[in-house]
């Protein structure tokens, strides 16, 4: 079972099937005809349309998936991806959880224990206080040595909830006032914590991968640095900034932080790097697949869904770290059903015209199809776009081009803005950090020429093309079908 929507629940589906593993895809109500139920070989419903009664109502997942007689279950990302109860309950009720265990998720999960753990393992960690709710003895001594500005934090969450930047003390009382509010409503953790803030970072992760077996190693970088409201829209890989000696040490620091939390699975150890010093610090860690995981894929020309899989079924890894060797440059771009012209505001409606880019070098991750309804119960991201070269010119080249022959109808999508982005000197430089888009208030402004242009291609393009396509929803319930013939019941197999 994909307990998951969207892009990654056809992502992950994909590669279940290249195994020859049966799928099982759960659903909400607007997603009753979602691509990720039509190509599953069982679709069972939810009920229900928000997050809240369906992809996060880990009971009725557990009772669907006992019901089919499922042997393992991919929770995605986002969800119950970082879920200990969930993990621990798929294991009670005897199905592999494709991920980590529930102790590692748990220590690694909050952000304070998480740095005591890295710390430990010898990672350099930016410097933070105990949890605090109001200016204390603690946060006299926090200010006293490190000042402001500084950042308020959530311990239990991440995505920039229950984050405040703060400039002066009068200012502080407020942030840890509402970042706590913020934090109780989307972690049910209200803890807050106050950590040095590094001007200028660079957002550098490093992908990792452990076997069961002992054996643990690191896939290089990313480079998430283009971030609005402190998402990630742009994300590249190799990193223009790293030297191979900061490389180097970034990825030993991220081994050492992912054995000494035991930890099995893919996962992925997050850093900031001072744009002046050079200096890297641990930040977290994220135990689940990450959203750009696929310009890993590319670059490296492994997949790790399917390394996902065989790891959680047994197996041991057969590469070793000199067999990870960057092969080219890859970028990938998410593609937001929002205006990016209007404070990012989520965009609705139905998408009268879908038609995605091809060409050499370009992979495209969709969780939507033409005729399907976008709607505001779950994340605006639509697909992620992502372009391979030989190297950072010709990749940035593709994903330019390709933006640019990408029609869309129905909704305002964010694909003018990132034309934008990629093409700023600047970041055709690789001189950004996470606050790129704040500095470059031009990027607010859509260039007019390149709207007219963009809406007469996708008006030509669904003129052409006036015969929606039919498409035969897979019936769900006691009675679906099961279309996979490699689908014989048992333990978790590999072929």
């Amino acid at each position: 079972m994909v307990a998951n929507r969207g892009e990654i629940a056809v992502r992950v589906q994909q590669t279940l099937k290249t195994l020859g593993i049966a799928t099982v895809a759960v659903y909400s109500d607007p997603d009753a005809t979602a691509p990720h139920v039509l190509m599953a070989d069982e679709a069972w419903p939810l009920g229900g349309e928000s997050a809240a009664e369906t992809y996060l109502d880990m009971e009725k997942i557990i009772t669907i998936a006992l019901r089919c007689g499922v042997e393992a279950i991919h929770p995605g990302y986002g969800f119950l991806s970082e879920n200990p109860r969930f993990a621990r309950t798929c294991a009670e009720a005897g199905i592999v959880f494709i991920g980590p265990s529930p102790e590692s998720m748990e220590a690694l999960g909050d952000k304070i224990s998480s740095k005591e753990l890295a710390q430990q393992a010898g990672a350099p960690v930016v410097p933070n206080s105990p949890p605090c709710d109001r200016v204390d003895e603690a946060v006299d001594r926090f200010l006293a040595t490190w000042g402001f500005p500084l950042l308020v934090k959530a311990a239990a969450g991440g995505g920039g909830r229950g984050m405040r930047l703060v400039n002066s003390l009068e200012g502080l009382a407020p942030a840890l006032e509402s970042a706590g509010r913020e934090a109780q409503a989307a972690f049910g953790d209200r803890r807050v914590f106050l950590e040095r803030y590094i001007p200028r970072p660079r957002h550098v992760e490093i992908q990792v991968l452990a076997d069961g077996m002992g054996n643990t190693l690191h896939l290089l970088e990313r480079d998430c640095s283009i971030q609005r409201r402190y998402q990630k829209i742009i994300e590249e890989t190799p990193s223009p900034f790293l030297t191979p000696e900061l490389r180097r040490r970034m990825g030993e620091a991220a081994v050492a932080v992912t054995r000494s939390a035991g930890y099995v699975n893919a996962g992925t150890v997050e850093f900031l790097v001072d744009s002046e010093t050079g200096e890297f610090y641990f930040l977290e860690m994220n135990t689940r697949l990450q959203v750009e995981h696929p310009i890993t894929d590319e670059v490296l020309g492994i997949d790790l869904v399917e390394w996902q899989v065989r790891i959680a079924s047994g197996e041991k890894l057969t590469l070793n770290q000199d067999d990870i060797q960057a092969r080219g440059h890859a970028v990938e771009c998410r593609i937001y059903a929002e205006d990016p012209y209007n404070d990012f505001a989520p965009s609705v409606g139905t998408l009268e015209r879908w038609l995605p880019p091809t060409g050499p070098g370009l992979r495209l991750d969709s969780g939507v199809a033409q005729g399907q309804t976008v709607s505001t119960y779950y994340d605006p991201m639509l697909a992620k776009l992502i372009a391979w070269g030989p190297d950072r010119a010709s990749s940035l080249h593709r994903m330019d081009l390709a933006l640019s022959q990408f029609p869309v109808l129905g909704v305002v999508t964010n694909i003018q803005f990132l034309r934008q982005v990629i093409r700023h000197p600047k970041f055709m430089e690789g001189d950004y950090d996470t606050g790129f888009l704040s500095v470059n208030s031009e990027l607010g402004r859509p260039d007019s020429s390149e709207e007219d242009l963009n809406l007469a291609q996708a008006l030509a393009a669904w003129a052409m093309d006036q015969v929606p396509s039919q498409q035969t929803r897979i019936q769900a319930g006691p009675g679906a079908a099961q279309n996979n013939p490699w689908h014989t019941g048992g333990k978790l197999r590999l072929p």
